[in-house]
This record gives structure tokens, C-alpha cells and sequence, in this order.
């Protein structure tokens, strides 16, 4: 079992002490969403009621339109089954999203992070997809406020559906905007979101007494214009506060893939940290400390589902999937938004619909990490 399989284990424990923590909490709640559902109109069509359960036959369908390239089934499953292990749905697409913002709230901010989770209850697999933030898109419903523009980041589908900018009417707002974004570019297929913002991941780090992470080599994010020393981290071993260990998992001057590479150190240490004697007994408190501090609309239900299958699932079956490096180029794109030539990844989107429509079904990565089928496959490691 890899570190990053076993930190997500551990991640799924958390949940269930959560969900244990939300029946006391949401007496007669139990299937009510923490959050406005996602209206997607390829994946759950819109005004579907909250506690909405797909069918399996229907599953993964997206019309055909001039954008997004048809999908076929989300997964080779029975036609006959309904429902999947911990009475889930067959197959949870969950949308894992990290923000900028240092507010308490989540008026603003960008999307620092951004993950595609998809979480199959037949199987007992659970795949998570990495996505380039620094992507030119189409987003939905922001040309009115943008002079006609439509097209930027998708970092910025996420800042822009926030109350902020308030530029779509979408209830699920910064999540919603970014989900439909990757919904009409990609065909990526999501149920369900869930945003963490800066000030509480530093909240969390600090709660839990802070990280060991080791670095096999120096990460220096100094630049010139900032040549502050908080941005340097020889190799070793260290000791981080919820501040450091976030700026480790921003710093980017080597790349996004290997900012990637370092997010993971500090998910790996967490986990260490979250496992130790020291801090599984303090669990139960630091999920009520930390409740209403991030965006989700999964229900105590859902929770409760996705810790099942945690207990159920072979660690074999957890596989951490990036797209190929091979196929991006860093390139410039003139913003009228923002009137200057900005950096974005240049890359063929039919490739990474192709990706995505086999990410969806569940046949790519096929294999797990640990052993990948060929070069084409690319996953990411706790050191």
C-alpha cells in the first residue's frame, strides 16, 4: 500500500467520525445536503430534488452537443443494479476544490486546487484526476459582466461564481459555475462538490499540531520580487505550522506539476498526523470545530457512504491519475479582461476529453498506480 493510498483511508476514517458527529447533530436531517445541489444540466438535470438517486441506466449519458464530446456509460456495471455497496448510488462523482481565499468566508477567492474524485460503490474503487487550474476555457453565464468575454482561466469559474462577483444565478454558485465549466469543456461528470478555502486548511494543520514533511530536494519559491525566506525549504525534514505547510502546497516557480508533487507531501502528512495516537481521539471535536467552514453539498447520508466504503475497499483500488505532462505546453493568451498576454496551458482539449470521457467510465487509469500499463498513464506519490 502507497502512502497517498493509505492517505486517502485515512481521509475516508475522518469522514466517518464526521458522519458520525452529523446524525447527532442533524437529528431527522440525516439525507438533507449541507449545501444548494449541483444543477448541471449534461449530468443531473435542473430542479432534480436534492436527494435525487440516478439511474443506473442513465448514468454518465451527455447529450451530444458541438462543445462536449459524448460520453458513454459512467462504468461497465449491471444494467439491473440500482444501488452500490453502503446503499450509494453505483458510482459518486465528487468535484474536490482548494481556494485562495484567506477569508473566513467564501466571498472570493480563486481555485487553487482542483480535483476530480470519482468513487465507485460497485467496484469499491475510488480514482482521483488532477486538473490544471491555468486551462483557457469557455464559462458559462459570465459574458454579460464581462464585456462579451467568455473565455478565461478555470481558476476563475470558481472566483467568478462566488457571491464576490455573483456573475451566475447558479445556487451552487463558485462550485456550481466551476462544475458546469468542467462539465461544457471536458464532459466530466459530477454529482457533487465539496471547497476547502486557506484559512481553514491552516486552521485544520494547526488543530492537529502541525506537519512533518520531508522533501527529497530544496523548494525554493523565492523570487525577485519576494526573496523572503518563508519560501524556502532545503531538503530534509520539516516541522510546519498550517501557514508553512500552505505555502509549500502553493509554490509553483518549478512548475504545476511539481507544485502537484509537493500538495501530496503535505495530504501524506497530514494523514501521519491526523493517524497519530496523539490526535484520533481529539477527532470528534475537530469535526465540530470545523463545521459550516467549507462549501459541500453532500448530505450526513452521503458521508456516511463514502466512510463505508472506506472499510470495504481493497488499497489497492485507490488510484491517483494526472494528465501526461507530454501534452502541455506553457504558452501566453491575451486577456481582455484583464488587458495583458497571461500564462496558460496550451493543449489539444481533444486529448483531454478523451481522458476524461475514459475517467468517467471508469476504464482510465486502468491499472493502479502503483503499477501503471503504460507511459501514457502518469499518478502522483507520497515520497
Amino acid at each position: 500500500m502507497t502512502r497517498l493510498q493509505k492517505a486517502t483511508l485515512s481521509f475516508l476514517a475522518v469522514i466517518a467520525c464526521f458522519a458520525a458527529v452529523m446524525v447527532r447533530a442533524w437529528q431527522g436531517k440525516w439525507q438533507q445536503p449541507l449545501g444548494p445541489a449541483l444543477q448541471i444540466s449534461t449530468v443531473t438535470p435542473f430542479q432534480m430534488p436534492a436527494t435525487w438517486t440516478p439511474d443506473t441506466n442513465a448514468i454518465g449519458t451527455l447529450p451530444a452537443t458541438p462543445r462536449v464530446a459524448p460520453v458513454s456509460q459512467a462504468s461497465p456495471l449491471p444494467t439491473a443494479l440500482n444501488v452500490g455497496l453502503c446503499g450509494a448510488p453505483p458510482v459518486m462523482n465528487i468535484l474536490a476544490i482548494g481556494a485562495d481565499t484567506r477569508g473566513d468566508n467564501y466571498t472570493y477567492g480563486l481555485a487553487d486546487v482542483i480535483r476530480l474524485v470519482r468513487v465507485d460503490f460497485v467496484n469499491t474503487k475510488v480514482t482521483v484526476l488532477e486538473i490544471p487550474r491555468d486551462l483557457w476555457v469557455e464559462i458559462p453565464d459570465v459574458a454579460d459582466n464581462l464585456n462579451g468575454q467568455d473565455h478565461e482561466k478555470l481558476n476563475q469559474a470558481y472566483l467568478y461564481g462566488n457571491p464576490g462577483f455573483g456573475y451566475t444565478n447558479d445556487p451552487a454558485r463558485g462550485p456550481g459555475l466551476l462544475a458546469r465549466t468542467l462539465a461544457l469543456n471536458f464532459g466530466a461528470q459530477i454529482d457533487h462538490y465539496a471547497a476547502v478555502n486557506m484559512r481553514t486548511f491552516e486552521k485544520i494543520v494547526n488543530a492537529v499540531g502541525g506537519l512533518d514533511v520531508t522533501l527529497p530536494e530544496t523548494v525554493d519559491g523565492r523570487t525577485a520580487e519576494d526573496i523572503n525566506k518563508r519560501l524556502l525549504f532545503p531538503a530534509g525534514t520539516h516541522h510546519l505550522n498550517g501557514t508553512q505547510a500552505l505555502t509549500l502546497a502553493r509554490i509553483r516557480i518549478a512548475g504545476g506539476f511539481a507544485r502537484a508533487e509537493n500538495q501530496n507531501r503535505v495530504l501524506c502528512a497530514l494523514r501521519d498526523q491526523l493517524t497519530s495516537p496523539a490526535v484520533v481521539i481529539q477527532i470528534p471535536d475537530l469535526i465540530r470545530a470545523f463545521q459550516g467552514a467549507i462549501q459541500t453539498d453532500l448530505s450526513p447520508e452521503q458521508l456516511g457512504q463514502l466512510a463505508c466504503i472506506g472499510t470495504k475497499m481493497p488499497s489497492d483500488n485507490i488510484v491517483f491519475a494526472s494528465f501526461p505532462a507530454e501534452h502541455f505546453k506553457q504558452t501566453r493568451q491575451y486577456d481582455p479582461v484583464f488587458k495583458k498576454r497571461i500564462a496558460v496551458w496550451d493543449v489539444d482539449f481533444e486529448i483531454l476529453r478523451d481522458y476524461i470521457s475514459r475517467f468517467n467510465e471508469g476504464t482510465w487509469p486502468s491499472q493502479t498506480a502503483t503499477q501503471p500499463e503504460s507511459t501514457e498513464e502518469e499518478a502522483s506519490f507520497c515520497p
